[in-house]
């Protein structure tokens, strides 16, 4: 690091190096702190004594989910009897060692890794004056260093005028029990895999699409056995067994052509990465899916006003057609429910029609029973590591979206995952 230069880099490594070589005293403060850190001034304060190291955070769960700082670097330096004030709210960074100063960016790791050295300029270094003021306006315990490290009666005047400007107090027991109590019931991700799921949020989401109370003419009908007793024909064969089709093939109640047109937007828009995958969207190209999707809303409309005007009058002349169908086979046939209210022993057309009838009420439905609310579902999920990490899914989505550079976001995929390890080993 250039000690001349203003803006300079500042890893995790660095500070915690600087903090071992610590002469007189330190002083942190950050949203978090990580555990080599912790380690460090402990050791410093081992040889310094603790009075001459303070520490100041926002020391809050939360935070620490963002990976700001783990709660086990806190307990290390409580234990050690170093000082620790909770700063609610505190984001900016500061760390002085004897009288260099520097201001830095913390990491929040949930985002992205800690920075290696020299990999950028996160840190600005201070003038021994900026140094002095800052120590004086964190917190009363920094600002005893302050004092003491003043060179001249003049300058350790200056520095005891100033006035604390960030509120803190000590960390208590019952806010290390609370905190640590919640990040046990609900744990923080692993960062590393939470960075490499973000490596392809920009890119991709999981997508269903589903058309429901449309599909009317797959609707059947159970023939009641009394009817199907009479015999068959051949005249409504394809419609007519056990069952019947309600709704003829071709119709225009149909929703076939409603699917077709779905499935059209499934292909065009929303690629499946094969069974176990499910189906995905480019999040460039989900706006021309909605589109898509708003204009077959407005044909799906129009399709529930047609089958609500003509499905009633469909349905009584299916029913036609069966009673047609069976009349001749009930007066041949003499069934035993009709001869029994028959005094002539005889069975008439209209006694015919009457009986088929009574028996086609107890199964056929109506018209307002087949009309559901149609609609079109849907459901958006954003991909999740478990997806992500499985043997096959760069190649199932390079064969979706082959015009996409996948190979350039697998590798940010797998060093996304490598940094945190790598860092583990460098220290």
């Amino acid at each position: 690091m250039n000690a001349n230069a203003l803006f300079c880099s500042l890893s995790p490594v660095r500070i915690a190096d600087q903090v071992r070589r610590a002469q007189y005293a330190v002083c942190y403060a950050a949203p978090g702190i990580q555990l080599d850190l912790a380690q460090a001034m402990v050791e410093t304060a081992g040889r310094l004594g603790k009075e001459m190291l303070t520490v100041s955070l926002d020391f809050d769960d939360r935070v620490m989910r963002m990976g700001y700082g783990d709660i086990g670097a806190v307990t290390l330096l409580l234990d050690a009897g170093i000082a620790v004030q909770s700063s609610p709210g505190l984001r900016t960074a500061l760390v002085v060692v004897d009288n260099e100063g520097y201001i830095f960016t913390p990491t929040a790791l949930y985002l992205e890794a800690e920075p290696s050295d020299g990999a950028a300029s996160n840190a600005m270094r201070m003038s021994g004056e900026q140094v002095a003021q800052a120590l004086a306006r964190l917190s009363p315990a920094a600002k005893a260093i302050a004092v003491a490290q003043a060179k001249t009666p003049e300058a350790k005047q200056h520095i005891e005028a100033l006035t604390v400007d960030v509120v803190s107090a000590p960390i208590t027991a019952a806010q290390l029990t609370d905190v640590a109590t919640s990040l046990k019931e609900v744990p923080p991700v692993r960062f590393d895999l939470a960075r490499q799921v973000r490596v392809f949020e920009p890119y991709l989401q999981y997508v269903e699409l589903s058309l429901s109370g449309a599909a009317i003419q797959r609707h059947r009908m159970a023939i009641p056995l009394s009817i199907q007793k009479l015999g068959g024909s051949k005249d409504l064969e394809t419609r007519l067994r056990t069952t019947f089709e309600l709704i003829e093939k071709g119709s225009k109640l149909s929703s076939k052509p409603l699917e077709d047109a779905l499935n059209e937007i499934r292909k065009n828009f929303t690629p499946s990465l094969g069974k176990d995958h499910g189906r995905v969207v480019l999040k460039a190209a989900k706006p021309h899916l909605v589109a898509r999707l708003t204009e077959f809303r407005t044909k799906l409309e129009t399709h529930q006003k047609a089958v609500a005007a003509g499905l009633q009058t469909h349905l009584d002349e299916s029913r036609t057609q069966i009673v047609a169908y069976y009349q001749a086979r009930v007066i041949e046939a003499k069934p035993d429910a009709l001869l029994g209210q028959s005094v002539s022993g005889e069975i008439s057309v209209a006694n015919a029609q009457k009986w088929l009838n009574g028996e086609l009420d107890r199964v056929f439905p109506t018209a307002e029973s087949l009309i559901q609310e149609m609609k079109l579902d849907e459901r958006y999920k954003d991909v999740t590591f478990e997806t992500l990490n499985r043997d096959d899914f760069l190649e199932s989505v390079k064969d979706a979206f082959p015009n996409v550079d996948w190979d350039k976001a697998y590798e940010e995929f797998r060093a996304a995952g490598q940094s945190e390890a790598n860092q583990s080993g460098a220290k």
